[in-house]
């Protein structure tokens, strides 16, 4: 009898992971985060900084430091490298920043219908090579990913991407987010293939590379900023943006239904934006005192901009998925900063992304029914399981969503434990490193990566 019993509580046990582990293990390894990292960094809204001065302390010219002073710095610069030291987003202001940042607004700069035909162009060409069958399983993030590695490819060297660099951009970028969601460790050798492939071809680049950085660093530059975020950014908010879709039919219907109605489509992009923004944490360092009130927030503070703060401020049901606020409200007047904000480096890309976004979901809705019952978190670590079925079929779809729940709330459990165990080495290797540190004690910087497996 007693056997029994032991045995029926370890089934029970066994059978009830998926509810209480992966939040457990989640919430211990915040912990370590929190214990590895310190007290570093002032967090905003918080205590001192409230919803109401967000915008304000974010705009500050005082605001705007990026990685010099700051110990966190070392944790982004890991995920990123290599090539931290020259992404625009990390580059101290001054001239090279200079000319990375018109470097970049010149590979932007398309006009709306150049910037449409060539988003129709390569979803189409992507997506003809996507078998489903009747209907099938299939991770929002890395169905979309060559999308976006074929469009910042053409951005960049102005020819119709090879089947080569596609896949060395999305071998890259897939490893870098991969690493930012904690679920493996980073593969150097797969980034630096890319890296290498980029130096080989910037004789090709038809934009003028900024002259302050080595050839070495133009290549790290337009990996960074192109084929790491961009490609990474985009290819999260199109998951996001698919995902809510699936789960939302009545938003899938009318949107399916009403191709042409732009309206209704930003407004479903601007409250997935808003829900699932792509950035959690933006980091500053204050430059000189920054003056608020009866308070002084001293020269030389981590500024930590909570964007998921932010947006969860000042709506009525914020939690629900609901893009029929935007009617009733404009954006301008919310707290809503998908890009972040104009006098603090907002997202170069902010012109293009909303519209590639467009097109992507009407070519994706003309194709597909999407349906799905996994998870949608902001970190989106299990990569959008979704089922796609074409729009012509009739197959019934209950037993495979049925499916997927449990699969992905069992993926949750070693999911959890992966990010686990490799976010803390990950946390402890970039402590170790003392990238940032070490790049700006030097007096001739550079910055100290090497290839790992």
């Amino acid at each position: 009898m007693t056997r029994l019993l032991t045995r029926a509580a370890l089934v029970t046990l066994v059978v009830s992971l998926p509810a209480w582990l992966p939040g457990r293990v989640v919430a211990l390894r915040n912990r370590i985060f929190a214990r590895v990292n310190g007290d570093e960094g002032l967090a905003i809204p918080g205590d001192v900084v409230g919803i109401e001065d967000f915008k304000r302390v974010y705009a500050d010219p005082a605001a705007g430091g990026r990685s010099k002073g700051a110990a966190l710095s070392d944790l982004f610069w890991y995920w990123l490298a290599p090539g931290p030291e020259v992404h625009q987003e990390h580059l101290e202001a001054g001239p090279r920043y200079d000319q990375v940042a018109r470097t970049t607004r010149q590979i932007l700069v398309k006009t709306k219908k150049e910037s449409e035909e060539l988003t129709e162009r390569v979803t189409r060409h992507v997506l003809d090579e996507l078998d489903v069958g009747e209907g099938a399983l299939v991770r929002l993030r890395d169905t979309v990913m060559p999308i976006w590695a074929e469009l910042y490819y053409e951005l960049v060297f102005g020819e119709p991407c090879p089947r080569e660099a596609r896949e060395l951009i999305v071998g890259n970028a897939d490893d870098v987010v991969s690493a930012l969601k904690c679920v493996r460790p980073r593969n150097m050798r797969r980034r630096e293939r890319l890296t290498n492939y980029v130096l080989r071809r910037l004789g090709d680049v038809p934009h003028e590379l900024p002259s302050l950085l080595s050839t070495k660093e133009q290549a790290y530059y337009l990996q960074g900023a192109f084929f790491n975020t961009a490609v990474v950014q985009m290819s999260e908010a199109m998951a996001h943006l698919l995902m809510a879709v699936a789960q939302h039919p009545e938003v899938q219907r009318r949107l399916a239904g009403n191709p042409g109605d732009d309206g209704y489509l930003d407004a479903v992009i601007d409250e997935s934006l808003r829900v699932f923004p792509l950035f959690g944490i933006a980091h500053r360092i204050s430059t000189a005192d920054i003056e608020l009130g009866d308070t002084t927030i001293a020269a030389g503070t981590v500024l930590c901009f909570s964007y998921p703060g932010y947006h969860r401020a000042g709506y009525e049901h914020t939690d629900t998925f609901d893009p029929g606020r935007w009617a009733r409200r404009a954006a301008k007047d919310s707290n809503f900063i998908p890009f972040g904000v104009t006098q603090n480096r907002a997202c170069p890309a902010r012109g293009l992304a909303p519209l590639t976004m467009r097109v992507v979901t009407r070519e994706v809705l003309r194709r597909f029914t999407l349906s799905s019952t996994a998870g949608h978190t902001r970190s989106i670590p299990n990569r959008g399981p979704c089922l796609f079925v074409p729009r012509e079929s009739g197959r019934s779809r209950r037993g495979v969503l049925a499916w997927l729940a449990v699969r992905d709330r069992w993926e949750d459990v070693w999911r959890s434990l992966a990010q686990l165990v490799f976010g803390t080495y990950m946390v402890l290797d970039a402590r170790k490193k003392r990238l940032t540190e070490t790049y700006f004690e030097t007096e001739e910087p550079r910055c100290p990566m090497r290839s790992e497996a």
